[in-house]
């Protein structure tokens, strides 16, 4: 065969073209060939290599921040092999949102995109986090080892401690791009620059506005508008509640994937459903997935190979092309992991718990409770009331703490006594006349913090944290809350919308006006999701009570529980029950759920709701079992395990859990005055 005499044309990247393109250019100056070097790789295109290739090659797992450390292996986790390759450069989707159980491995298939970028497809990144601390402690924990552990992005990102590296806590330069790390929670952080590629996990538990500017979740997308479609949006979380579930609402306006898996015995293929995991009774280490299609149980030791033979199926049609959705459930998690017997177990400790339930449909189901809005009528709570005189604090109440709310014309006021799993009792009913124009009203609210309840056992308890509202003269109430002091006054703004993981955020320094003189960050302010406090008071009083037979054998009132006086009256109680949760729709059509007044006055809620928040910033809810022991003690009361069950009443099977089971010690009376109550 002859030779051809034809000239071939030089092909993309080669010496001719590098000729071509330098001729009659003055290269002899130092670090020439540096930018050479680095202006063909940045105009070489994004690599053909998916994200779950690239983690099987270069992803190393460190025993700081895994289970599992090591290599990476993707068939560990199938199921997130597609997830990953969505995210990658050559796939069309642009939004790709995950509804979630917890534990999944989600986070880790985001952190492998993240590497990916900084080793293949380099350009500037934004991960955000609920919060900004959230976000430092994911750039400790998690960041830091993927980098440090995977030699291929630790020559690509300079160490922290060197100078001028480009690497701090918040920020990871790379060569052609940059990642960011934010909290939901900061405005600044979410408009700081453009991003190609947007990481937003836990977006549930985001607040509902960053600084008062906006949904977290829009700003945060309005950085990638430049990139158009080469951009690439992950959105991942456990849902939360429905109708106010930002990742629900972005799965259901997907193409709604599921990952079926083939049955055993059978070969039906099936995506695994919480109704079809079965045990017997009490036994939860029974547990097995019965199949659609033939009925037979399967054992959990199918699970691997059945993960691998799963695949990804469309449910509905999306109305965005380039948006699709993946739904998981904890029922697939990986041998080793969470088991079908734990969930069997979780499930059932979950029973009779409105809480624990919720959490179990979050956390292991990946779904969203439905919240009931309705409350309770006044007259099931009028016959619920308990007889015990007022001002006196019940034997199991630990400590104190009120709700003052402003009005034109009076302050009201309520004290509540809280204990164990916040167990709590309406202690007193203050009405104190005259408006935030009255000094007399502000000196009468200044001798309620020094006034002392009496327990129980004859010591006397003061309030030990007044939460105050500021919606009405705002500036009386800073001015009285500066001049008292603010170890026992908390001033409290309500915030719309629901804000679970941090329902009491603060506090915040605010000007005050003190004898005509402005006072620059005078006073501190505390903001209340107010609507979580409400949701969570409507639950607690929807607790059902044990019966007189239970109480008998030693069964309390479970975690929650409101008690209510028999002095209270028909009005006070139609205030605590005066809103309603509606779900209403927006102009896009989206679908979000607000409390709603149904009748005028709701003094009492209100009310509630501040003592509640002023428990929070107490740190009630995150106190452990020492100091809720060493509080016993010092209220006189002492905690041990109920007494065992007659043995006539012994019941031959194991009853599932129900309301008003006894889950925390019995309580016993001491003599000894508590060190925080006063003679």
């Amino acid at each position: 065969m002859s030779e051809t005499s034809s000239t071939p044309s030089p092909t993309s990247g080669s010496a001719s073209d590098d000729h071509d393109l330098t001729e009659g250019l003055d290269l002899g100056f130092d670090g020439a060939e540096d930018i050479l070097r680095a202006w063909g790789r940045g105009m070489r295109p994004d690599p053909n290599l998916t994200v779950s290739e690239w983690a099987d090659a270069h992803r190393w797992l460190s025993s700081r921040a895994s289970a599992e450390p090591g290599r990476y292996r993707t068939n560990r986790t199938p199921y997130l092999r597609a997830i990953m390759d969505a995210l990658s450069p050559g796939h069309p989707a642009q939004r790709i949102s995950f509804m979630k159980a917890a534990q999944v491995g989600a986070t880790e298939a985001g952190n492998n995109w993240i590497g990916f970028v900084i080793h293949h497809a380099p350009g500037p990144m934004l991960a955000v986090l609920p919060t900004v601390e959230m976000a430092k402690r994911s750039s400790r924990g998690r960041i830091d080892p993927l980098i440090a552990d995977s030699p291929a992005l630790r020559e690509r990102v300079s160490p922290a401690r060197s100078r001028d590296a480009g690497n701090s806590m918040l920020s990871k330069e790379f060569p052609g791009g940059i990642l960011v790390l934010t909290g939901a929670n900061s405005a600044t952080g979410l408009r700081s620059m453009p991003a190609r590629y947007v990481f937003l996990d836990e977006v549930d538990a985001y607040p509902a506005s960053a600084d008062e500017e906006g949904d977290p979740v829009t700003l945060a997308e309005a950085r990638t508008t430049t990139f158009a479609h080469r951009r690439k949006v992950f959105m991942v979380s456990t849902p939360t509640i429905r109708g106010l579930s930002r990742i629900e609402r972005e799965f259901e306006a997907s193409d709604q994937r599921r990952y079926f898996v083939p049955c055993p015995h059978c070969g039906l293929m099936q995506w695994l459903q919480f109704e079809r995991l079965r045990w017997a009774k009490g036994q939860p280490e029974t547990a097995a997935y019965a199949c659609e299609g033939c009925d037979r149980p399967i054992a959990e030791h199918h699970k691997t190979e059945m993960l691998a033979r799963g695949e990804w199926r469309a449910m509905a049609r999306s109305a965005d092309p380039h948006a699709i959705g993946f739904h998981l459930s904890a029922l697939y998690s990986p041998l080793g992991w969470k088991s079908w017997t734990d969930i069997a177990r979780d499930c059932l400790a979950a029973q009779g718990s409105e809480e624990m339930l919720r959490a179990a449909r979050n956390t292991l189901l990946g779904e969203t409770w439905v919240e009931s809005g309705e409350a309770p009528e006044w007259q099931r709570l009028a016959d619920r009331r308990e007889a015990w005189t007022p001002g006196i604090v019940p034997a199991a109440g630990l400590f104190l703490t009120a709700g003052a709310d402003v009005q034109k014309d009076r302050i009201e006021i309520d004290v509540w006594a809280w204990g164990r799993g916040l167990e709590s009792w309406l202690v007193d009913h203050v009405v104190i006349p005259g408006g935030p124009d009255d000094p007399a009203a502000w000196d009468a609210l200044t001798a309620l913090l020094g006034r002392s309840w009496q327990h129980t056992n004859g010591a006397f308890m003061t309030v030990a944290r007044l939460g105050i509202d500021t919606g009405y003269e705002a500036a009386a109430v800073y001015a009285w809350s500066r001049r008292v002091g603010f170890d026992q006054v908390a001033p409290l703004k309500g915030l719309e919308g629901f804000n679970r993981s941090t329902p009491v955020s603060g506090p915040t320094f605010v000007d005050a006006t003190v004898g005509g003189r402005r006072l620059r960050r005078g006073a501190r302010l505390w903001s209340v999701a107010t609507a979580t406090f409400k949701t969570e008071t409507y639950r607690y009083l929807r607790i059902e009570r044990p019966s007189d037979e239970e109480r008998a054998l030693g069964v309390l009132d479970a975690a929650g529980t409101i008690h209510l006086p028999g002095w209270i009256d028909s009005e006070w109680l139609k205030q605590l029950v005066a809103e309603q949760l509606v779900t209403i729709r927006d102009r896009r059509g989206y679908a979000r759920q607000e409390w709603q007044k149904t009748r005028e006055r709701n003094e009492a809620l209100d009310c509630r709701v501040y003592a509640r928040a002023a428990a929070w910033v107490l740190g009630a809810d995150r106190w452990d079992e020492a100091t809720w022991r060493r509080l016993e003690a010092q209220a006189g009361v002492e905690t041990r395990l109920p007494a065992a069950v007659p043995a006539d009443a012994a019941k031959t099977e194991t009853a599932e859990p129900r309301a008003g089971t006894l889950t925390t010690p019995r309580r016993k009376r001491r003599a000894y005055t508590p060190t925080f109550m006063r003679d």
